[in-house]
């Protein structure tokens, strides 16, 4: 009689044999190899989880080994998007790649513009007027309240409370109404430019910020007051899903994930890019490590939004909002339609684009909603980069999910992934 029994025997793989039997080997070099004499009620066993469920925010797959309702070990399996988005840049011009960036992270599409963009103007060596930084920054601040809304209302929504999520994608809809006036689009709105940004903002547009600004910390203080001595919702995420502080650093986790370990690195205050070291803001931080502290940086951190933005209004000087370089950046559609000079510089912005110098590289980082998002770009002299590397905040932080998954129940499995709040566009690359 064989007294082991191994994953691969037990799961009988169906589909892509060699890829299921590399994740099942590296399950078992965690010690997962289940002992069958030792088991004879039959409590353990291995549960796919994902990668269509709903509940796994997207196509993450995670491979669960069980003892009952506990979580003994888990593997994260991604790579279900086969996007190659990184290969795709390496074949487009520089703006020309802008839109691809909007389907990354397309919860903060704004985050994923501007990131780009200072990657290359530092490569590039392009001078941006100060108008076009503050209308930047206010899109990054917009796009973290609409990234951490979605977290909000789909990590709570876990828990088990729907109207919770309306609520926050009522929030949402007057800020696609803002981006939809911002740069005509609601949802991917690759506004923002190489070398400044497409258009500048109008006076109705300003008004709505303005609204927005005025109105949405008493939405904010509501919903701390429902959720804040909610016993349920206390009870869902106190002490689940716990990290440590080495553990966080070890792995490299990044943004509100790692503030809630107590490591007050935020880019926005270490490596001030476009005005952020013109403005006020705090960055909260907490101790605990578990899904409730996560939850409590998010709501911090879309007060200070609001604050950034309201200084962001008050300072924006104005000016133009884009480099009147014609190497640089595409020119007015203005002097496309009525100057030949025009026409023949965006002829030439489109069908070569923008040349770095030969053997330039640069990296360039944001604090994205998520972390850290940077490009890491190489030129050999061209319009589109020789190579182009992102290192972007959800695929360090699903790291970080397998620590807090070990040891945990399976019940609350959703509930953490949600308190990480990874997009798989964003690390799938």
């Amino acid at each position: 009689m064989e007294l082991k029994k191994t994953i691969l025997d037990k799961a009988k793989p169906t589909f892509f044999e060699k890829h299921q039997n590399a994740l099942y080997k590296s399950l078992e070099d965690k010690h997962t190899t289940v002992e069958v004499e030792e088991d004879p009620l039959g409590t353990r066993m291995i549960l796919n989880m994902g990668p269509q469920h709903p509940a796994t925010h997207g196509v993450l797959r995670l491979l669960l080994e069980l003892d009952g309702e506990r979580i003994i070990r888990n593997r994260l399996d991604i790579g279900y998007l086969h996007r190659g988005v990184e290969k795709i840049a390496e074949n487009k011009t520089y703006q020309e790649f802008m839109p691809y960036t909007d389907r990354m992270d397309y919860l903060s599409p704004y985050s994923n513009n501007v990131a780009l963009c200072l990657a290359v103007e530092k490569i590039a060596q392009i001078e941006v007027p100060e108008r076009a930084e503050y209308i930047r920054m206010i899109g990054c601040e917009l796009a973290r309240i609409s990234s951490h809304l979605l977290y909000l209302g789909a990590m709570v929504m876990d828990t088990g409370a729907i109207s919770f999520f309306i609520w926050t994608f009522r929030e949402r809809e007057r800020l696609y109404d803002i981006f939809d006036n911002f740069g005509g689009h609601r949802f991917t709105i690759s506004h923002s430019r190489i070398g400044g940004v497409h258009n500048d903002l109008t006076p109705e547009c300003l008004s709505m910020i303005r609204e927005f600004v005025d109105t949405f910390p008493d939405e904010i203080r509501d919903w701390k007051k429902l959720l804040n001595k909610n016993r349920i919702f206390y009870d869902r995420n106190l002490n689940v899903g716990r990290i440590s502080y080495d553990e966080a650093l070890q792995i490299g986790v990044t943004g509100p994930n790692i503030r809630a370990v107590g490591v007050p690195y935020d880019i926005r205050k270490f490596d001030p890019y476009l005005k952020y070291d013109q403005v006020e803001f705090d960055v909260p931080t907490r101790l605990e490590g578990d899904n409730l502290s996560r939850y409590f940086i998010r709501m911090e951190e879309m007060s200070e939004s609001v604050r950034i933005i309201r200084q962001c209004l008050e300072k924006m000087p104005k000016g133009p909002v884009r480099t009147d370089n014609a190497k640089q950046a595409y020119p007015s559609k203005d002097e496309v339609y009525y100057s030949m000079e025009g026409m023949i510089h965006d002829f030439m912005m489109t069908d070569t684009g923008i040349c770095p110098p030969e053997g330039a590289e640069a990296y360039h980082a944001i604090e994205a909603p998520k972390g850290e998002l940077g490009f890491f770009i190489q030129s050999d002299g061209t319009g589109h980069p020789w190579r182009l590397k992102i290192n972007s905040p959800s695929f360090t932080n699903l790291q970080g999910l397998e620590k807090m998954l070990d040891g945990e129940m399976i019940a609350d499995t959703v509930v953490m992934i949600g308190g990480v709040d990874p997009v798989m566009g964003d690390s799938d690359k």
